[in-house]
């Protein structure tokens, strides 16, 4: 009997087929694991047949269905291992086959695939530009020296004209997996040597000799990163009907140097627009530092407690270990401070929340007649008195108001400061906090018990400074003890960070994710229209961050924009659009609604339930597994992803939502970082989206929707 196995580009295309398709993979796959592999050639139904002109004579088709072909890689020395590569239409998987070229790295011992027929159309153009060129961006490193970090012949021939490092990201993509990373550490200035011990040494099989076993067998055995080996038809089963979980743990050939990099000798940061695999590369980090030290104690963090939960899902998929989640804490930063600060002080806590601290705000104002709105109050409180640590009044009045843009003058700050000492007083007579607060105090009280060796921070763009010391003070300064990931044009609660002030310094040590791996390039260019021009502010709060070069090699259908005379006949749209999509195939835990309140959410879950369409709440947490359309407000979908998404409800009342809003008048800068807040939001929403999107509203759009 053929045993199975399955490369990673399976995985990326499988989640995308519709339930007939499926249901042909998953019959033939059976087939592999029936028949002796002589019957296998001679099944008609399977039909298991060579590529024509094929440039790996091993290449071969399968029949899924009428429309749609497997293309699998045949055995050829002996072995049972036939490896499927992907599943097409007919003609694409016919000419995708026919280009390729597998082979054994002579470094890493693993099996890599290449653009054949791509890499010798270019190669005249690259010459072109390389005999123009000043220098070329591997001239300092001889021929002996990239053979021995897997560099082959034709590879090296390419490489010997490459000019700089845009047009290697460019070309990189035709080129084999782990030849490409080596040429892209090389470039960044690493040496060969710690270029070794980073991708050569980590992949290389610790009992490999000096001869090199080419064979597809042992290759296969050897790319465990990259490749799934089935034993079993029970194995099979489980695996086909669960690909999207694996598929979320899969790490890219651009993420994993970032993820499995050796060592950083200090913090690391990571960004990356939405669907560039940041949180997948945080658990391979996750993953990597276990390894590294059997003893070492890491904190995995976030935001909140639905993508914790998330985290830990994905890690118990990726690791399988339990021994190895005992050394690993995931939860909030939060959850880290309440919990730091009961055990140091004996005490329970009672944070308030933000309607809570609102309207505590609001009657500050009141009592005080201030000159200011309770969001103005708040806001200063948040963003400069907390985020400065600032406890007096002396250091208020001498103190940088960085990222405000109204003006206050001595006496208006101490007008500022005698409402920040009511709404102290306040919280003390009720015995309560904001969970800002305890960040604050947890920061200073956290023992060396209560301290990891490593901390992996995800969607770091939302963490406010005092959950910065936090973290800075849980987890001592050394190599490797911060690693963080993020992207500021998700930003969607404007806390502006100076890492660099708080003793966080990621200088030399920052990297960028530029593909997206999860929307079509039809949903990321609509989306990122969304955002305007105006410019965003890095993680590290020391320069500007853009998503240019931003990509997917993904296409779809275009997103669907629509008006609605009225919001019932939005919502009776919205359930025939999602009746459609079940239709189709895609289950309904694979489809989300999103809107600005829960009000409207109310309405479509009414709507969906009452013809026949489960649904459940976002907040509830509900396993990934469980069944139901998923509702959530637009805040509550960071860090999520389905096949389909409807964003309802943005209307231009809801998408500025003008009570989020500062008056121009007040604070002009204040009232940019709003709106462009608000834009963030709508954008998060929308780019959960992996095949298709579909935005409505009823009455006037929002203005930050594209034409």
């Amino acid at each position: 009997m053929a045993q199975l196995a399955f490369a990673n580009s399976f995985w990326e295309t499988y989640d995308r087929l519709e339930k007939p398709v499926k249901a042909g993979v998953r019959k033939a796959m059976a087939k592999f694991q029936q028949l002796p592999i002589a019957e296998l050639y001679a099944d008609k139904g399977l039909h298991l047949e060579s590529v024509h002109n094929a440039r790996d004579p091993r290449m071969r088709t399968i029949r899924i269905t009428d429309f749609w072909r497997g293309v699998v890689l045949a055995p050829d020395d002996g072995s049972d291992i036939f490896l499927l590569i992907n599943v097409s239409s007919h003609d694409d998987a016919y000419d995708w086959a026919a280009k390729q070229l597998f082979t054994v790295n002579t470094a890493t011992r693993g099996l890599e695939v290449r653009n054949v027929v791509a890499i010798e159309q270019l190669t005249p153009t690259l010459a072109a530009a390389a005999s123009e060129a000043p220098e070329l961006l591997f001239e300092k490193h001889s021929d002996t020296v990239l053979r021995g970090l897997g560099i082959d012949d034709q590879v090296l021939s390419a490489a010997r004209m490459i000019t700089g490092e845009k047009q290697l990201d460019a070309f990189g993509h035709f080129l084999p997996e782990d030849q490409f990373e080596v040429l892209q550490y090389l470039a960044e200035g690493f040496s060969p040597d710690d270029v070794y011990h980073e991708i050569v040494a980590s992949r290389r099989p610790a009992d490999s000799g000096s001869t090199v076993d080419d064979s597809l067998s042992m290759a296969i055995v050897n790319t465990h990163s990259r490749i799934t080996l089935v034993s079993g038809p029970e194995e099979l089963e489980e695996i086909l009907s669960k690909p999207f979980a694996l598929w979320r743990v899969y790490l890219h050939r651009s993420q994993r140097r970032v993820a499995y990099r050796r060592s950083y000798n200090g913090s690391a940061q990571v960004t990356g627009g939405p669907g560039t695999g940041k949180t997948v590369v945080a658990l391979h980090r996750v993953k990597h530092l276990l390894s590294q030290n059997p003893e070492a104690r890491i904190l995995l963090t976030t935001f909140t407690n639905a993508l914790a939960s998330s985290l830990w899902e994905n890690l118990q998929r990726l690791l399988d270990d339990d021994r190895l989640l005992d050394r690993v804490e995931i939860t909030t930063v939060d959850s880290l401070a309440n919990r730091a600060v009961r055990e140091s002080t004996g005490k329970g806590l009672a944070p308030i929340n933000d309607v809570e601290e609102r309207q505590l705000w609001r009657r500050v104002v009141n009592k005080l007649t201030l000159p200011w709105s309770e969001q103005f109050m708040m806001q200063e409180y948040r963003h400069v008195i907390l985020a400065q640590d600032i406890s007096t009044e002396a250091q208020y009045l001498a103190a940088k108001r960085r990222g405000r843009g109204s003006q206050l003058r001595g006496e208006q700050r101490k007008l500022v400061w005698r409402g920040v000492e009511e709404f102290l007083a306040e919280l003390d007579r009720r015995n309560n906090k904001t969970h800002l607060q305890i960040c604050a105090q947890a920061a200073d009280l956290i023992s060396d018990e209560q301290r990891f060796d490593h901390i992996v921070v995800d969607e770091a763009q939302d963490l406010h400074p005092a959950q910065w010391r936090l973290l800075r003070a849980a987890v001592p300064t050394a190599p490797d003890d911060l690693f963080i990931t993020g992207d500021p044009h998700q930003r969607i609660y404007d806390n502006r960070v100076s890492l660099r002030s708080l003793g966080i310094n990621v200088i030399s040590r920052s990297s960028r994710l530029r593909l997206n791996y999860r929307s079509t390039a039809e949903i990321l260019s609509w989306s990122t229209k969304l955002l305007g021009s105006e410019p965003v502010e890095d993680l590290g709060g020391d320069g500007s961050d853009s998503l240019a070069g931003y990509r997917s090699l993904l296409s779809g259908r275009r997103p669907q924009v629509m008006t609605y005379p009225s919001e019932n006949e939005e919502v009776t749209a919205l359930a025939e659009q999602i009746r459609s999509w079940t239709d189709q195939g895609v289950p309904t835990n694979e489809i989300a609604v999103s809107a600005r309140f829960n009000v409207l959410l109310d309405k479509v879950a009414e709507r969906l339930n009452a013809d026949g369409l489960p649904t459940v709440r976002v907040k509830n947490r509900p396993r990934a597994e469980d069944n139901g359309v998923r509702l959530a407000t637009m805040h509550a979908m960071k860090g999520l992803e389905f096949r389909c998404v409807a964003v309802v409800g943005a209307t231009a009342k809801a998408v500025p939502f003008d009570k989020d809003i500062t008056p121009e008048e007040l604070d002009p800068q204040q009232h940019r970082n709003d709106l462009f807040k608000q834009r963030c939001l709508l954008f998060v929403a929308c780019t959960r989206a992996r095949e298709e999107l579909t935005v409505s509203s009823s009455g006037t759009p929002s203005p930050f929707l594209p034409a």
